[in-house]
């Protein structure tokens, strides 16, 4: 049982929110433990692989029994299967057989595109990414876990309003909590988002990667430059203008009874009040880590404790 404790004043902190959020755990203590290393470099018994979408072959990274339930984790904009790494061993130590995969023209998966459709098209949509992440859920008989980070926390829920019966479980990481334009709710930005075209925006985006705003280790930041030599800027110019259109599916969700996560940075891109009130409006449990936009990497283990009792809920859900 957790001990709400007091500050200097005598006032209790607040409650940790779900999932033993603010825990000192030892997957806490692992998550403020995480040395530099080289995120290239796949951990043991992490496998490469290749997946045939319908927009083209995307790379993916599996770990696991096959035959085990199964996650699925999806990246999003400039963003890549490795983002995951850590998790991967954390979640097939637990029973699951886990796969992560570079979303359509980023990084490994830049070859995927909507040139690759029949009838093929101009532009990365919405649907696109829908078809590619239900392909990869239509591959094997069952439900899947699904786990969707950022612009692909959208995608995620596209999918389901789609095809409900293949998740057993939806979990929203860094998710845009606002429907419409979404960056109009942006900590730093939003009040002149609605003015920056895709294509500024796209630029802004990556000077900020490549100038390091979020203050990653030096390891971390080598590779996330690396990407950007394969990542085709068109998709990220797609997406971010799919992200002023972001659809509003929280009545969709809200009515779903399987397990239902978001999980997010207390130093998000957006505030915490939003993303309080989406998971309240699509009767999520919420967590709260440290760090920013980026839990998955900062985050890990924290994380991955946290989405084994959420599948686990499943079972009897």
């Amino acid at each position: 049982m957790v001990s709400v404790g007091r500050n200097a004043e005598g006032t209790p902190f607040p409650e940790p929110e779900g999932f033993g959020s603010g825990l000192v755990d030892d997957a806490a203590r692992r998550d403020a433990a995480l040395p530099d290393f080289d995120w290239a470099e796949l951990p043991k018994g992490v496998v490469r692989g290749e997946f045939a979408a319908p927009s083209g072959t995307l790379a993916t990274i599996s770990t696991g029994d096959p035959g085990n339930p199964r996650v699925v984790l999806i990246p999003g904009a400039t963003g890549s299967k490795e983002d995951f790494i850590l998790m991967l061993p954390e979640l097939a130590g637990a029973g699951y057989f886990v796969l992560s995969c570079d979303i359509a023209g980023q990084y490994e998966s830049a070859p995927a595109g909507p040139e690759n459709l029949v009838p093929p098209r101009r532009r990365y949509d919405y649907e696109l990414f829908r078809d590619d992440l239900l392909a990869m859920l239509d591959a094997e008989e069952g439900a899947v876990h699904v786990v969707g980070y950022s612009f692909a926390a959208i995608v995620v829920q596209l999918a389901f309003a789609h095809r409900p019966e293949k998740f057993r479980s939806l979990t929203l990481i860094s998710c845009p909590p606002e429907p419409g334009q979404s960056f109009r709710g942006l900590r730093l930005a939003g009040w002149f988002s609605r003015w920056v075209s895709s294509r500024v925006g796209t630029a802004l985006m990556i000077w900020g990667i490549r100038r390091n705003v979020a203050r990653v280790a030096p390891k971390r930041l080598r590779f996330v430059k690396s990407r950007f030599a394969f990542t085709r800027r068109a998709s990220v110019i797609d997406i971010i203008g799919l992200m002023k259109h972001t659809p509003d599916l929280r009545r969709v969700l809200a009515a779903a009874t399987l397990p239902k996560l978001v999980a997010v940075g207390e130093h998000d891109l957006w505030p915490l009040a939003l993303h309080r009130n989406f998971a309240q409006s699509i009767g999520a449990r919420i967590a709260v880590y440290r760090g920013g936009h980026s839990p998955s990497e900062t985050s890990p283990y924290q994380i991955s404790r946290d989405l084994i009792e959420l599948f686990d809920a499943s079972v009897s859900a």
